[in-house]
């Protein structure tokens, strides 16, 4: 089959790899639609989880079922499916645990453009079909759909991770697709008001439409000394970070109360070390939170954020701004998230 892989660190493109088998519990799925992503990049030019040699990128699809193992018993050739970014081992102790994300390893459930081939090819392998699989219903675009394997359950996990109550004073920093759907996922799970750090103007447009109430341009000035002066000195109740490097986490701290909350999803492709201030920690005893998460995904997860999508709850498809169809498109859409137009927030490619 055909496929779009990382080739070494800092060089991706086309070749031809043995077609996919299928194990007694897994599915074959052919690709519907497909998204590139930030994490590819950070993979691949930035060398975010170190070397790998032809290995298959991507991880956000939606497919159709074209063969299943023999103890597959709830999905069938022909099913329109979701793919989550994350296919756990579901009878992993790790699971039992409730960390079903670190799975067989640390991470471990992150199997796709990671330790297995990904989802930029002709045939996509999916393992533990049953728990990990998902119907795209029929009111669901296969563009929007794709959007749930990993935009939107990454999104609510970082809203999630950041134990936002109703009322909550709340920041995203990086409005990008991910911190676009925790602007979403905070207003829904109740955040007061609900501050969007970016600058790109189609970004803002959405982190509006989502729920933001105020937005804080870091090229206007300083994003802790413009959260500090909007809630007069205060400070914020939770911190999600989608975005940034690793000082981030430094201004999320300093921005933060005490008994505050930081939900980190964000992908740190580069550097060596979280730096975090005796100040702003206050003295090491400021009851302040800092929690990084993979997002859980599985089966149930997409079911759960298609619910989400019938509920009119959400509406991922909103960020797509460009559009392509065939698979040879992946390409393109990889280079867009590579560069970063000024116009970009989500690339989808149909198949």
């Amino acid at each position: 089959m055909k496929s779009y892989a990382m080739l070494r660190i800092g060089e991706a493109g086309w070749i031809e790899k043995e077609d996919p088998r299928c194990g007694p519990l897994d599915a074959i799925c052919r690709p519907i639609a497909l998204a590139p992503c930030s994490s590819d990049i950070h993979t691949v030019y930035e060398g975010g989880i170190g070397e790998r040699h032809d290995m298959t990128l991507g991880h956000e699809g939606v497919g159709e079922v074209v063969e299943v193992g023999a103890l597959v018993g709830d999905f069938k050739v022909g099913d329109r499916v979701i793919i989550p970014a994350i296919t756990p081992d579901w009878s992993s102790v790790a699971a039992q645990d409730g960390y079903p994300m670190h799975s067989g390893a640390p991470l471990g459930g992150w199997k796709f453009s990671n330790t297995k081939d990904g989802v930029f090819a002709e045939l996509i392998h999916v393992n533990d079909a049953d728990g990990n699989l998902a119907i795209l219903p029929d009111e669901i675009s296969p563009e929007a759909g794709v959007m749930l394997s990993d935009m939107a359950t990454t999104g609510l996990h970082g809203a999630e991770l950041a134990r936002i109550r109703p009322g909550d004073a709340t920041v995203v920093i990086g409005i990008g697709p991910v911190g676009l759907m925790s602007v979403a996922s905070a207003a829904i799970l109740g955040a007061g008001r609900l501050f969007a750090v970016g600058s790109r103007p189609n970004c803002i447009e959405v982190a509006k439409e989502f729920g933001a109430t105020d937005i804080v341009n870091y090229r206007e000035g300083d994003i802790v000394e413009q959260v500090m002066e909007g809630t007069k000195g205060e400070g914020v109740d939770r911190v999600v970070v989608a975005g940034g490097d690793l000082g981030t986490f430094q201004q999320a701290f300093d921005i933060l109360k005490p008994g505050g909350w930081v939900g980190n999803v964000n992908y740190l492709g580069e550097g060596d070390n979280i730096k975090i201030s005796r100040r702003s920690s206050l003295v090491g005893m400021g009851h302040k939170h800092l929690v990084g998460g993979l997002t859980p995904g599985g089966r149930r997860r997409m079911e759960r954020m298609a619910n989400l999508v019938l509920a009119g709850r959400i509406h991922p498809e909103k960020m797509i701004t460009h559009r392509f169809r065939g698979l040879e498109h992946i390409e393109e859409g990889v280079e867009l998230m590579r560069r970063k137009p000024r116009d970009l927030i989500k690339p989808v490619v149909t198949v």
